[in-house]
């Protein structure tokens, strides 16, 4: 039933396995962007950001997406890496909603992947990318360290596909999403209790619509807090097909993770 969240994790895994041995989670391999340039898929049922909306956002050539967490890390999904260890072959894209603008576009490769320890495609979803050089002249996005914004209305983000198996465009597209119980998320006309109601959190209407979808994977999902700033709530990881009826996204639960995130990336340099 889940499907990960990741349109280029077949082609992510073949260069993952030459330089870490490792493979990440499966998914269909992306065709071509028909522009001729990066592969770069939206939200289905979302509108277009401004640029500079979002601006923590970021953009993985292994097909997935994440957040600055701070100049020299990138918040996002276990199942878009290999295993924890040295990996110079991704590139990150960030300061732009266009993939294909070249003003104001931020391109930094990748020197080393931190995968959630005990990672085995059944919750604990989150990764660390470290870049080779920081970013500085971007803001990041805080990460929740309670529940206490794990309920409400989210906003998701990315260049994930506009519509299940659907062509892939080239703009961040972004929707709003309500909050789903854990207790109605694993209810039988939803995920059957397929979800981690410990570490996972969903968001979606029950009439479908709106969500994550292919190439969000890694994702934030994101609220404001109590001062009015953007804090990070999720993390794009799997669902049933995308914007399918009592099928929301289910997403890793950063409040859950925060400490283990936190000493991870201390443990990497910040």
């Amino acid at each position: 039933m889940a499907r990960w969240r990741n349109l280029l994790a077949v082609a992510a895994a073949a260069v993952t396995a030459a330089t870490m041995g490792a493979i990440a989670s499966p998914a269909a391999a992306a065709p071509p962007d028909p522009g001729g340039g990066v592969v770069s898929p939206q939200v289905v049922g979302g509108t277009r950001a401004t640029q500079g909306e979002f601006p923590f956002m970021v953009r993985l050539s292994m097909g997935c997406g994440g957040a600055l967490y701070s100049s020299r890390l990138v918040l996002t999904a276990a199942h878009c890496v290999g295993a924890t260890g040295a990996n110079t072959s991704i590139t990150a894209t960030l300061g732009v909603v266009d993939l294909q603008s070249s003003s104001g576009r931020i391109q930094v490769r990748s020197n080393y992947v931190y995968r959630a320890p005990g990672y085995n495609g059944n919750g604990k979803d989150w990764a660390l990318i470290r870049l080779d050089t920081p970013v500085t002249t971007l803001p990041t996005l805080r990460i929740a360290t309670t529940s206490a914004y794990d309920t409400g209305t989210f906003t998701i983000a990315g260049w994930g596909s506009a519509s299940e198996g659907g062509s892939q465009q080239r703009y961040l597209l972004k929707a709003t999403v309500p909050f789903v119980s854990d207790t109605t998320c694993n209810s039988r006309t939803m995920y059957n209790g397929s979800v981690i109601a410990s570490d996972e959190i969903c968001a979606g209407y029950t009439q479908g619509g709106v969500d994550t979808c292919q190439g969000d994977s890694g994702g934030p999902m994101f609220r404001r807090d109590n001062a009015n700033a953007w804090i990070q709530v999720g993390i794009v990881s799997w669902g049933a097909g995308c914007a399918r009826p009592n099928k929301p996204g289910v997403y890793s639960q950063v409040s859950y993770f925060a400490s283990n995130i936190a000493s991870a990336a201390a443990s990497l340099g910040g």
